[in-house]
C-alpha cells in the first residue's frame, strides 16, 4: 500500500524521491518517516546503513531507521569490542582481538555488523564490514575514576539494552579474559546458553570448539534464536582496516530505557605492568621459557634474545608456579593464547595445557636437551641441546 513512497533512484550519496513523496500534503507520514518506510523494502541490504546518513534527517528518526533495519533483518551481529589497555587508552582504533572477531562474524552471515565499544571510534579505522557502532558509558556512579571501568556488571547491562533495542541474531566477543568475564553474565541475563572458544564457523548455528585441552574437537549446534558466542582470536585472521566512513555511531545513553548505573561492583584501580616490548598476545615473535631455565635470573637470556628479535617474552605454567616469571607472561590453557609468526620454546617440555595456547603459531622452534620432549612433536624446527649453550650462541649470531 506504500507503492507511491518507493524511491525513484538510489545511489550511495543521494536518494531521489518523486514529487508526491517529498510533498508533505501528498503523504500522511511526511518526509521525516520516509527512511522508516524505505527500510521495509531494503532491509536486507547492508548498504542501507549508508542511506541513513543522507540529508538533514533528525537524529531520532535516523536511530529509529537503523533500529527498524536491524530488527527486520533475519541475521545481524553485535560484536563486543576488546577494550584498549591503559597504555593505549587514547587510541581510537580497534584492538587486534576485535579485528579477528570481525573476520569471524563475516563468516556467520552477510547481514550487518555492529560494534559495541566503550569509547569513541574513528570510523576511518574500522573494517568496511562494520555498519554501525554503539557507544556505551560504563562509568560507575560511585566513583570519579576515569580509567578503565569495564566491569562485567556494567558491560552486560549495556549488552542487554542493545539486544532489547536492536534484536541481534548473534552476539560475539573475543575469548579473552575480558570476553570470558563479560559474556557468560550477559548470556545469563538474556537467558541464552553461550558457546565459547569457537575456532571454526560452519554455518549460522553450527560451530567447532576444542575440548580436553585441544585434544578433541566438538561440533556444536545452537538451537536458540539468538546465538551468544566467544571466538578464539588466534583461529581467525585479522580483518583489514580499510575504513568504513559511512558507519553510523550511536550513543546508547541517548536511547530510551537506559540501564541504571550498577552499584554491585566498584572499580578501584588497575595494575598494569609496563614494558617496552610488544604485548604478549599480539607480538609477532614470542620467546618462552620453562622450568628448564632453573631460576628467574636466567630469564635474562630470553629477554636479550627477545630484544634482538623485537619480540615478547612468555613462560610456561611450570615456570610461573616456580616463581621464575610473573603470571601475566603465562602461555597456555590457563594463560594467554598466542599465535605469533615465530614461537621459540626454550626448556619447555610441551605439556598439553601449554600446547593448547601456542600451537596456532605459524613457525614453532623448540630448544630442549630431552630428545623425547613432547614439544618436538609440534615444532617445525627442533634443536636438541642445552639451552644455556644454544641461547647465548643465538644471541652472538644475531
Amino acid at each position: 500500500k506504500h507503492q507511491n513512497l518507493l524511491p525513484v533512484s538510489i545511489d550511495t550519496k543521494k536518494i531521489h524521491f518523486s514529487k508526491e513523496v517529498t510533498d508533505r500534503k501528498h503523504t500522511p507520514c511526511g518526509t521525516s518517516n520516509i527512511l522508516i518506510i524505505m527500510s521495509s523494502f531494503l532491509c536486507k541490504s547492508r548498504t542501507l546503513f549508508n542511506y541513513c546518513q543522507l540529508g538533514k534527517v533528525h537524529e531520532k528518526t535516523r536511530r529509529r531507521a537503523i533500529r527498524c533495519i536491524l530488527q527486520r533483518n533475519s541475521a545481524s551481529t553485535l560484536i563486543i569490542a576488546e577494550p584498549s589497555s591503559s597504555n593505549a587508552s587514547s587510541s581510537s582504533s580497534l584492538m587486534p582481538a576485535t579485528l579477528s572477531v570481525i573476520s569471524a562474524a563475516q563468516k556467520l552471515h552477510p547481514g550487518p555488523i555492529t560494534i559495541l565499544c566503550d569509547k569513541a571510534i574513528d570510523t576511518g579505522s574500522l573494517p568496511s564490514a562494520v555498519t554501525s557502532v554503539l557507544h556505551m558509558d560504563t562509568r560507575s556512579s560511585s566513583t570519579t575514576n576515569t580509567g578503565s571501568l569495564l566491569v562485567a556488571e556494567s558491560v552486560s547491562s549495556h549488552i542487554q539494552q542493545a539486544q532489547k533495542l536492536y534484536s541481534f541474531s548473534h552476539i560475539v566477543a573475543p575469548a579473552t579474559k575480558f570476553g570470558s568475564n563479560v559474556l557468560p553474565r550477559a548470556a545469563a541475563m538474556l537467558g541464552i546458553s553461550p558457546i565459547t572458544d569457537i575456532i571454526e564457523i560452519l554455518s549460522q548455528d553450527t560451530f567447532v570448539r576444542p575440548i580436553y585441552a585441544g585434544n578433541a574437537l566438538a561440533k556444536v549446534q545452537a538451537t536458540q534464536n539468538v546465538k551468544v558466542l566467544s571466538v578464539r582470536t588466534t583461529a581467525f585472521e585479522k580483518a583489514n582496516v580499510d575504513g568504513s566512513p559511512n558507519a553510523t555511531v550511536i550513543n546508547l545513553m541517548e536511547e530510551k530505557e537506559v540501564p541504571p548505573p550498577q552499584t554491585l561492583t566498584e572499580f578501584v584501580k588497575e595494575n598494569v605492568s609496563s614494558s617496552d616490548r610488544p604485548d604478549l598476545a599480539t607480538a609477532n615473535v614470542v620467546i618462552s621459557g620453562g622450568r628448564g631455565l632453573k631460576s628467574a635470573e636466567n630469564f635474562a637470556l630470553l629477554e636479550a634474545l627477545a630484544d634482538k628479535l623485537g619480540g615478547a617474552v612468555g613462560a610456561s605454567r611450570a615456570a610461573v608456579d616456580a616463581g621464575y616469571a610473573p603470571n601475566d607472561l603465562q602461555v597456555g590453557q590457563t594463560g594467554k593464547c598466542v599465535a605469533p609468526e615465530l614461537y621459540i620454546a626454550c626448556g619447555i617440555s610441551g605439556a598439553i595445557q601449554h600446547l593448547s595456547g601456542m600451537k596456532d603459531s605459524k613457525t614453532i622452534v623448540a630448544i630442549n636437551s630431552d630428545p623425547d620432549a613432547p614439544i618436538f612433536q609440534v615444532a617445525d624446527y627442533g634443536l636438541v641441546q642445552d639451552l644455556f649453550k644454544a641461547v647465548p650462541e643465538l644471541n652472538r649470531q644475531l
